[in-house]
Protein backbone atom coordinates (compact mmCIF):
# COMPACT_ATOMS: atom_id res chain seq x y z
CA UNK A 1 0.00 0.00 0.00
CA UNK A 2 1.21 3.53 -0.88
CA UNK A 3 2.34 5.82 1.96
CA UNK A 4 0.44 8.94 2.93
CA UNK A 5 2.59 11.80 2.30
CA UNK A 6 2.68 14.79 4.24
CA UNK A 7 4.47 17.69 2.47
CA UNK A 8 5.62 20.63 4.30
CA UNK A 9 5.54 23.70 1.72
CA UNK A 10 4.88 26.48 4.52
CA UNK A 11 8.95 27.56 4.07
CA UNK A 12 7.94 27.99 -0.11
CA UNK A 13 8.30 32.43 -0.30
CA UNK A 14 6.09 34.55 -2.01
CA UNK A 15 8.08 34.90 -4.70
CA UNK A 16 8.05 31.12 -5.26
CA UNK A 17 12.34 31.26 -5.85
CA UNK A 18 14.15 28.19 -6.28
CA UNK A 19 12.01 26.53 -3.42
CA UNK A 20 9.20 27.21 -5.02
CA UNK A 21 10.00 25.83 -7.98
CA UNK A 22 11.03 22.52 -6.60
CA UNK A 23 7.52 21.81 -4.05
CA UNK A 24 5.14 23.22 -6.62
CA UNK A 25 6.67 20.65 -9.82
CA UNK A 26 7.29 17.67 -7.28
CA UNK A 27 3.89 18.19 -6.02
CA UNK A 28 2.01 18.41 -9.31
CA UNK A 29 3.74 15.21 -10.65
CA UNK A 30 3.44 13.10 -7.02
CA UNK A 31 -0.19 14.30 -8.10
CA UNK A 32 0.07 13.01 -11.32
CA UNK A 33 1.32 9.75 -10.40
CA UNK A 34 -1.37 8.66 -8.00
CA UNK A 35 0.39 9.27 -4.86
CA UNK A 36 -1.19 9.94 -1.33
CA UNK A 37 -0.76 13.35 -0.55
CA UNK A 38 -1.30 15.95 1.81
CA UNK A 39 0.02 19.61 1.85
CA UNK A 40 0.93 22.01 5.48
CA UNK A 41 1.06 25.39 3.84
CA UNK A 42 0.83 29.35 4.58
CA UNK A 43 -2.16 30.69 3.92
CA UNK A 44 -2.06 32.63 1.08
CA UNK A 45 -0.64 29.42 -0.78
CA UNK A 46 -4.01 27.48 0.57
CA UNK A 47 -6.05 28.19 -2.94
CA UNK A 48 -3.05 27.64 -5.15
CA UNK A 49 -2.33 24.38 -3.53
CA UNK A 50 -5.33 23.08 -3.56
CA UNK A 51 -5.68 23.45 -7.62
CA UNK A 52 -2.60 21.83 -8.23
CA UNK A 53 -3.11 18.58 -6.13
CA UNK A 54 -7.21 18.20 -6.22
CA UNK A 55 -8.31 15.83 -3.78
CA UNK A 56 -5.54 16.11 -1.69
CA UNK A 57 -5.77 17.50 2.25
CA UNK A 58 -4.28 21.16 2.38
CA UNK A 59 -3.93 22.43 5.39
CA UNK A 60 -2.94 26.04 6.14
CA UNK A 61 -1.54 27.11 9.47
CA UNK A 62 -1.94 30.22 11.22
CA UNK A 63 -1.25 33.56 9.48
CA UNK A 64 2.10 33.81 11.25
CA UNK A 65 3.86 31.72 9.41
CA UNK A 66 5.29 34.67 6.83
CA UNK A 67 7.24 34.93 9.51
CA UNK A 68 10.40 32.85 9.72
CA UNK A 69 10.90 32.78 13.35
CA UNK A 70 7.27 31.85 13.83
CA UNK A 71 7.46 29.42 11.37
CA UNK A 72 9.96 27.56 12.40
CA UNK A 73 8.68 26.95 15.70
CA UNK A 74 5.67 25.67 14.70
CA UNK A 75 7.33 23.03 12.76
CA UNK A 76 8.32 21.46 16.24
CA UNK A 77 5.22 21.71 17.12
CA UNK A 78 2.30 22.36 15.03
CA UNK A 79 3.67 20.12 12.17
CA UNK A 80 3.56 16.80 13.73
CA UNK A 81 -0.22 17.70 15.17
CA UNK A 82 -1.09 18.52 11.10
CA UNK A 83 0.62 14.50 10.41
CA UNK A 84 -1.33 13.16 12.86
CA UNK A 85 -4.74 14.71 12.19
CA UNK A 86 -4.23 13.85 8.42
CA UNK A 87 -2.73 10.02 8.99
CA UNK A 88 0.40 10.59 7.11
CA UNK A 89 2.57 7.79 7.03
CA UNK A 90 5.54 9.84 6.48
CA UNK A 91 6.74 13.76 6.64
CA UNK A 92 8.67 15.22 3.75
CA UNK A 93 10.45 18.49 4.40
CA UNK A 94 11.68 20.40 1.16
CA UNK A 95 14.71 22.17 2.93
CA UNK A 96 16.65 21.56 5.96
CA UNK A 97 14.94 21.75 9.34
CA UNK A 98 12.59 18.97 10.53
CA UNK A 99 11.05 18.44 13.65
CA UNK A 100 13.19 17.22 16.60
CA UNK A 101 10.26 15.15 17.93
CA UNK A 102 9.33 13.72 14.85
CA UNK A 103 7.07 10.35 15.74
CA UNK A 104 6.93 9.20 11.97
CA UNK A 105 9.48 8.49 9.24
CA UNK A 106 10.81 12.02 8.22
CA UNK A 107 12.49 12.57 5.22
CA UNK A 108 14.53 15.85 4.37
CA UNK A 109 15.85 17.63 1.21
CA UNK A 110 18.95 19.07 1.80
CA UNK A 111 19.62 21.40 -1.66
CA UNK A 112 23.26 22.14 -0.35
CA UNK A 113 25.86 22.06 1.29
CA UNK A 114 28.24 25.21 0.50
CA UNK A 115 28.00 26.39 3.70
CA UNK A 116 30.07 24.35 5.12
CA UNK A 117 32.45 23.92 2.12
CA UNK A 118 32.77 27.65 1.71
CA UNK A 119 31.11 29.63 4.60
CA UNK A 120 32.64 32.63 3.50
CA UNK A 121 30.43 33.14 0.75
CA UNK A 122 26.82 33.15 2.64
CA UNK A 123 25.64 35.62 4.98
CA UNK A 124 26.92 35.13 8.55
CA UNK A 125 24.09 35.73 10.24
CA UNK A 126 22.06 33.13 8.81
CA UNK A 127 25.12 30.47 8.78
CA UNK A 128 25.42 29.42 12.03
CA UNK A 129 21.66 28.87 12.48
CA UNK A 130 21.23 26.93 8.82
CA UNK A 131 24.47 24.78 10.13
CA UNK A 132 23.34 23.37 12.90
CA UNK A 133 19.44 22.38 11.42
CA UNK A 134 21.11 20.92 8.60
CA UNK A 135 23.32 18.72 11.14
CA UNK A 136 20.62 17.56 12.99
CA UNK A 137 18.34 17.00 10.01
CA UNK A 138 21.37 15.27 8.30
CA UNK A 139 21.46 12.69 11.58
CA UNK A 140 18.10 12.61 12.73
CA UNK A 141 16.01 12.29 9.87
CA UNK A 142 15.13 8.59 8.37
CA UNK A 143 16.61 9.21 4.94
CA UNK A 144 17.54 12.25 3.08
CA UNK A 145 16.95 13.77 -0.20
CA UNK A 146 20.30 15.50 -2.42
CA UNK A 147 19.25 17.00 -6.09
CA UNK A 148 23.21 15.67 -7.30
CA UNK A 149 25.61 13.08 -6.79
CA UNK A 150 27.94 15.77 -5.85
CA UNK A 151 25.96 17.28 -3.30
CA UNK A 152 25.20 13.40 -1.76
CA UNK A 153 28.85 13.19 -1.75
CA UNK A 154 29.37 16.41 -0.08
CA UNK A 155 26.84 15.15 2.56
CA UNK A 156 29.36 12.22 3.47
CA UNK A 157 31.98 14.00 2.96
CA UNK A 158 31.39 17.44 5.33
CA UNK A 159 28.55 16.19 7.76
CA UNK A 160 29.64 12.82 8.09
CA UNK A 161 26.09 11.16 6.56
CA UNK A 162 25.59 7.71 5.98
CA UNK A 163 25.59 7.22 2.64
CA UNK A 164 23.01 4.48 2.21
CA UNK A 165 20.34 6.90 3.62
CA UNK A 166 20.43 9.39 1.13
CA UNK A 167 18.56 9.17 -1.83
CA UNK A 168 19.29 11.78 -4.98
CA UNK A 169 16.55 12.93 -6.84
CA UNK A 170 17.37 15.83 -9.54
CA UNK A 171 15.10 18.58 -9.87
CA UNK A 172 12.90 18.49 -12.91
CA UNK A 173 12.13 21.02 -15.01
CA UNK A 174 8.42 22.65 -16.05
CA UNK A 175 8.79 22.18 -20.35
CA UNK A 176 5.63 24.17 -21.21
CA UNK A 177 6.86 26.79 -18.86
CA UNK A 178 10.96 26.65 -19.77
CA UNK A 179 10.18 26.16 -23.61
CA UNK A 180 11.71 27.88 -26.35
CA UNK A 181 10.19 31.28 -27.18
CA UNK A 182 8.27 33.04 -30.20
CA UNK A 183 9.70 35.74 -31.09
CA UNK A 184 6.62 37.76 -29.66
CA UNK A 185 7.82 36.65 -26.22
CA UNK A 186 11.58 37.77 -26.90
CA UNK A 187 10.59 41.50 -28.26
CA UNK A 188 8.33 41.66 -25.10
CA UNK A 189 10.97 40.58 -22.20
CA UNK A 190 13.40 42.93 -24.89
CA UNK A 191 11.14 45.54 -25.05
CA UNK A 192 10.11 46.14 -21.32
CA UNK A 193 13.90 46.12 -20.37
CA UNK A 194 14.32 48.98 -23.04
CA UNK A 195 16.89 47.31 -25.17
CA UNK A 196 14.41 46.78 -28.25
CA UNK A 197 15.97 44.12 -30.18
CA UNK A 198 20.15 44.92 -28.76
CA UNK A 199 21.78 42.31 -27.60
CA UNK A 200 22.49 41.13 -23.78
CA UNK A 201 23.80 38.97 -21.75
CA UNK A 202 21.53 37.32 -19.21
CA UNK A 203 22.05 36.06 -15.35
CA UNK A 204 19.17 35.42 -13.15
CA UNK A 205 19.53 34.44 -9.30
CA UNK A 206 20.50 35.88 -6.34
CA UNK A 207 23.39 38.20 -5.54
CA UNK A 208 24.75 36.02 -3.27
CA UNK A 209 28.92 36.01 -2.86
CA UNK A 210 28.35 32.37 -4.22
CA UNK A 211 26.58 33.24 -7.19
CA UNK A 212 30.26 35.14 -8.65
CA UNK A 213 28.38 37.91 -9.68
CA UNK A 214 31.37 40.62 -9.36
CA UNK A 215 33.34 38.63 -11.35
CA UNK A 216 30.86 38.04 -14.21
CA UNK A 217 30.56 41.93 -14.11
CA UNK A 218 33.89 42.26 -14.23
CA UNK A 219 34.14 39.76 -17.09
CA UNK A 220 31.66 40.95 -19.51
CA UNK A 221 33.20 44.30 -19.01
CA UNK A 222 37.15 42.74 -20.46
CA UNK A 223 34.95 41.03 -23.20
CA UNK A 224 33.14 43.97 -24.19
CA UNK A 225 36.04 46.24 -24.55
CA UNK A 226 36.38 47.73 -28.18
CA UNK A 227 33.37 45.86 -29.45
CA UNK A 228 31.01 48.74 -31.38
CA UNK A 229 27.94 46.93 -29.90
CA UNK A 230 28.84 45.66 -26.99
CA UNK A 231 25.63 43.46 -25.23
CA UNK A 232 24.37 45.14 -22.20
CA UNK A 233 24.09 42.67 -18.82
CA UNK A 234 20.99 41.91 -17.60
CA UNK A 235 21.01 41.08 -13.68
CA UNK A 236 17.83 39.85 -12.80
CA UNK A 237 16.29 38.09 -9.53
CA UNK A 238 15.73 39.71 -6.57
CA UNK A 239 17.18 39.07 -2.81
CA UNK A 240 20.61 38.18 -1.40
CA UNK A 241 23.62 39.89 -0.71
CA UNK A 242 27.52 40.96 -2.00
CA UNK A 243 28.85 44.27 -0.51
CA UNK A 244 31.17 43.87 -3.76
CA UNK A 245 28.51 43.74 -6.37
CA UNK A 246 28.29 47.74 -6.05
CA UNK A 247 31.97 47.81 -6.47
CA UNK A 248 32.13 46.08 -9.40
CA UNK A 249 29.37 47.83 -11.17
CA UNK A 250 31.36 51.13 -9.71
CA UNK A 251 33.98 50.15 -12.67
CA UNK A 252 31.94 49.20 -15.94
CA UNK A 253 32.50 52.07 -18.39
CA UNK A 254 30.02 54.71 -18.84
CA UNK A 255 29.54 53.41 -22.70
CA UNK A 256 28.22 49.95 -21.29
CA UNK A 257 24.64 49.13 -20.01
CA UNK A 258 23.84 47.30 -16.46
CA UNK A 259 20.08 46.59 -16.26
CA UNK A 260 18.84 45.02 -12.48
CA UNK A 261 15.01 44.22 -13.26
CA UNK A 262 14.57 42.59 -10.01
CA UNK A 263 12.43 40.16 -9.91
CA UNK A 264 11.27 38.92 -13.25
CA UNK A 265 7.69 36.80 -13.32
CA UNK A 266 7.75 32.82 -14.70
CA UNK A 267 5.86 34.41 -17.71
CA UNK A 268 8.69 36.52 -18.84
CA UNK A 269 11.76 33.67 -18.34
CA UNK A 270 11.40 31.92 -21.69
CA UNK A 271 12.17 35.18 -23.36
CA UNK A 272 14.68 36.54 -20.79
CA UNK A 273 16.67 33.33 -21.12
CA UNK A 274 15.85 32.30 -25.20
CA UNK A 275 16.31 35.87 -26.23
CA UNK A 276 19.54 36.46 -24.33
CA UNK A 277 23.28 36.19 -26.63
CA UNK A 278 24.50 34.06 -23.70
CA UNK A 279 23.08 32.66 -20.37
CA UNK A 280 25.77 33.13 -17.99
CA UNK A 281 25.93 31.49 -14.17
CA UNK A 282 29.15 31.09 -13.20
CA UNK A 283 28.61 30.54 -10.27
CA UNK A 284 31.55 29.22 -6.95
CA UNK A 285 28.70 26.42 -4.94
CA UNK A 286 25.54 24.96 -6.32
CA UNK A 287 23.14 22.16 -4.94
CA UNK A 288 21.93 21.46 -8.42
CA UNK A 289 21.48 24.92 -10.66
CA UNK A 290 17.81 25.13 -11.52
CA UNK A 291 18.61 28.38 -13.42
CA UNK A 292 21.01 26.87 -15.75
CA UNK A 293 18.92 23.83 -16.18
CA UNK A 294 15.93 26.28 -16.88
CA UNK A 295 17.57 28.31 -19.24
CA UNK A 296 19.15 25.40 -21.66
CA UNK A 297 15.25 24.27 -21.63
CA UNK A 298 14.60 27.65 -23.36
CA UNK A 299 17.03 27.05 -26.11
CA UNK A 300 19.26 29.33 -24.86
CA UNK A 301 23.56 28.95 -25.12
CA UNK A 302 24.79 28.83 -21.62
CA UNK A 303 28.03 29.81 -20.26
CA UNK A 304 28.62 28.17 -16.20
CA UNK A 305 31.33 26.76 -14.10
CA UNK A 306 32.38 23.29 -13.34
CA UNK A 307 31.78 23.88 -9.90
CA UNK A 308 29.79 21.05 -7.74
CA UNK A 309 26.63 19.37 -9.77
CA UNK A 310 26.57 22.38 -12.55
CA UNK A 311 28.64 19.40 -15.05
CA UNK A 312 25.98 16.89 -14.09
CA UNK A 313 23.07 19.86 -15.48
CA UNK A 314 25.06 20.92 -18.51
CA UNK A 315 27.13 18.30 -19.52
CA UNK A 316 28.25 18.63 -22.88
CA UNK A 317 26.16 21.25 -23.97
CA UNK A 318 27.12 24.23 -22.20
CA UNK A 319 30.50 26.40 -22.35
CA UNK A 320 32.82 26.24 -18.98
CA UNK A 321 34.80 28.53 -17.71
CA UNK A 322 36.80 28.64 -14.15
CA UNK A 323 35.29 31.62 -11.87
CA UNK A 324 37.90 34.15 -12.23
CA UNK A 325 37.24 37.54 -14.29
CA UNK A 326 39.52 37.05 -16.64
CA UNK A 327 38.84 33.25 -17.71
CA UNK A 328 34.61 34.63 -17.57
CA UNK A 329 35.95 37.70 -20.09
CA UNK A 330 37.71 35.43 -22.35
CA UNK A 331 34.70 32.75 -22.79
CA UNK A 332 32.11 35.50 -23.14
CA UNK A 333 34.12 37.09 -25.64
CA UNK A 334 34.63 33.84 -27.16
CA UNK A 335 30.72 33.09 -27.55
CA UNK A 336 30.37 36.99 -28.59
CA UNK A 337 32.42 36.32 -31.67
CA UNK A 338 30.89 32.93 -32.22
CA UNK A 339 27.55 32.47 -33.62
CA UNK A 340 28.03 29.28 -35.02
CA UNK A 341 29.05 28.00 -31.52
CA UNK A 342 26.59 29.46 -29.64
CA UNK A 343 23.46 28.14 -31.98
CA UNK A 344 25.49 24.65 -31.29
CA UNK A 345 24.93 25.08 -27.44
CA UNK A 346 21.69 26.37 -28.06
CA UNK A 347 20.42 23.47 -29.74
CA UNK A 348 22.52 20.98 -28.11
CA UNK A 349 21.17 22.31 -24.62
CA UNK A 350 17.30 22.09 -25.70
CA UNK A 351 17.91 18.50 -25.90
CA UNK A 352 19.85 17.63 -22.80
CA UNK A 353 16.76 19.88 -20.76
CA UNK A 354 14.15 17.26 -22.34
CA UNK A 355 16.40 14.18 -19.95
CA UNK A 356 15.32 16.18 -16.99
CA UNK A 357 11.53 15.93 -15.81
CA UNK A 358 9.21 16.22 -12.62
CA UNK A 359 8.03 12.89 -13.52
CA UNK A 360 11.39 11.14 -12.97
CA UNK A 361 12.16 13.76 -9.93
CA UNK A 362 8.61 12.75 -8.27
CA UNK A 363 9.43 8.85 -8.78
CA UNK A 364 12.90 9.01 -6.94
CA UNK A 365 11.34 10.78 -4.17
CA UNK A 366 8.14 8.33 -4.24
CA UNK A 367 11.09 5.55 -3.62
CA UNK A 368 12.53 7.57 -1.01
CA UNK A 369 9.26 7.77 0.93
CA UNK A 370 8.84 4.19 0.67
CA UNK A 371 12.25 3.13 1.81
CA UNK A 372 11.82 5.75 4.63
CA UNK A 373 8.73 3.57 5.73
CA UNK A 374 10.12 0.43 5.16
CA UNK A 375 13.05 1.78 7.38
CA UNK A 376 11.63 3.17 10.22
CA UNK A 377 9.25 0.07 10.69
CA UNK A 378 12.55 -2.30 10.49
CA UNK A 379 14.37 0.35 13.08
CA UNK A 380 11.04 0.20 15.65
CA UNK A 381 10.36 -3.88 15.14
CA UNK A 382 14.00 -4.31 17.08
Amino acid sequence: MAPRILLDATAVPADRGGLGRYVDGLLGALHAQGADLAVACQRSDEKRYEELVPGARVVAGPATLAHRATRLAWEQSGLPHVAERVGADVIHLPTYTMPVSATLPTVVTIHDVTMFADPELHDPVRTSYVKSATRSAARRATRLIAPSRATRDELVRLLGADPGHIDVAYHGVDHDVFHRPSEAETKHVSDRLGLHGRPYVAYLGALEPRKNVPNLIRGWVRACAGRDDPPALVLGGSGGWDDDVDAALATVPLELRVLRPGYLPWSALPGFFGGALVVAHPSRGEGFGLPVLEAMSCGAPVLTTRHGPLPEVGGDAVAYTEPEAGPIGNALAALFDDPGRRAELAEAAHERAQRFSWSASAAAHLDSYRRAVEQYAASRSH
